[in-house]
C-alpha cells in the first residue's frame, strides 16, 4: 500500500467543477455520421489510457482496447459487421428490440465503420495468465470494461471528436478477424473521429433525475 494522494477542495470549488462537467457531458452526443478527416494516433493513445484509468475487480484490468487506422481492414471489419447486420435484421431481431431501435433509424449499412479516421475494438478478457504460467479467472470483467468504455467515451468527448458505441451482433467474427486470443471477448466497437459537416443525431431527452435516482437521507 502507499499514502493516497488527494487535496480538499473548497465547497463551492467543487459545485462549479461538477456542473461545468455535467455540463459538457450533455453536449456528448453519439452520431453515426463521421469525417474522413484524420485524427493523430496520440490522441486515441490518450483515450485508451484514460479508460484504463477505470477501476477494475481485484485491479486486473481485464481489457484490451484494438484501435485500427489501415483502411482496408476497417473495410474488412464493415463487409463482416454487415453481413451480420443483414442477418439480425432480416432474421434475428426480436420485435421488442425492432420497436425501440426504430426512433434511431439505424441498419445494416454501417458507413461510420470505413469513414471514421479509427475503429477502437474494446475486448473483455476472461481469464488472466498467471506468473507460474498457469490460466486463472477475472473477476467482474463486464462491470470493469463497461466502466473502462464510458471514461473512455468521455476522453474522446472532452477532447472534442465523437465516437459511436456499435454492437454488431454476435461479434465472434472480430476475435477472428483482430486475431485476438480465445481468452478474449469482443464487447464494443468504438468509431472515433470528427463528426461529418452534415452529421445529425436522434432529436432525443435524456432522463430527468427523479427518473434515475432514489435518494435515502
Amino acid at each position: 500500500m502507499v499514502p493516497l494522494v488527494w487535496h480538499e477542495r473548497p465547497m463551492e470549488q467543487m459545485r462549479d467543477d461538477g456542473r461545468r462537467f455535467l455540463e459538457d457531458l450533455r453536449g456528448r452526443r453519439t452520431t453515426r455520421h463521421f469525417s474522413t478527416r484524420p485524427v493523430p494516433r496520440d490522441l486515441i493513445e490518450t483515450a485508451i489510457l484514460a479508460g484504463g484509468t477505470a477501476p477494475s475487480g481485484a485491479h486486473l484490468q481485464p481489457w484490451t482496447f484494438v484501435a485500427i487506422s489501415n483502411a482496408e481492414l476497417k473495410q474488412r471489419l464493415r463487409d463482416a459487421a454487415e453481413a451480420e447486420e443483414r442477418r439480425t435484421y432480416e432474421e434475428r431481431m426480436p420485435e421488442a428490440w425492432r420497436e425501440v431501435l426504430a426512433p434511431l433509424g439505424t441498419d445494416a449499412i454501417k458507413t461510420h465503420l470505413t469513414d471514421a479516421p479509427w475503429v477502437v475494438v474494446l475486448f473483455r478478457q476472461n481469464k488472466r495468465l498467471r506468473g507460474n504460467g498457469e490460466w486463472g479467472p477475472t473477476y467482474y470483467a463486464t462491470e470493469s470494461c463497461g466502466i473502462a468504455a464510458g471514461m473512455f467515451i468521455a476522453a474522446v468527448h472532452r477532447m472534442g471528436l465523437v465516437t459511436l458505441t456499435h454492437t454488431p451482433s454476435p461479434m465472434g467474427f472480430l476475435q477472428t478477424l483482430l486475431e485476438r486470443p480465445g481468452h478474449e471477448t469482443a464487447m464494443l466497437v468504438l468509431p472515433v473521429g470528427y463528426p461529418a459537416e452534415d452529421a445529425k443525431v436522434p432529436d432525443l431527452a435524456r432522463k430527468a433525475l427523479e427518473d434515475v435516482s432514489v435518494f435515502f437521507e
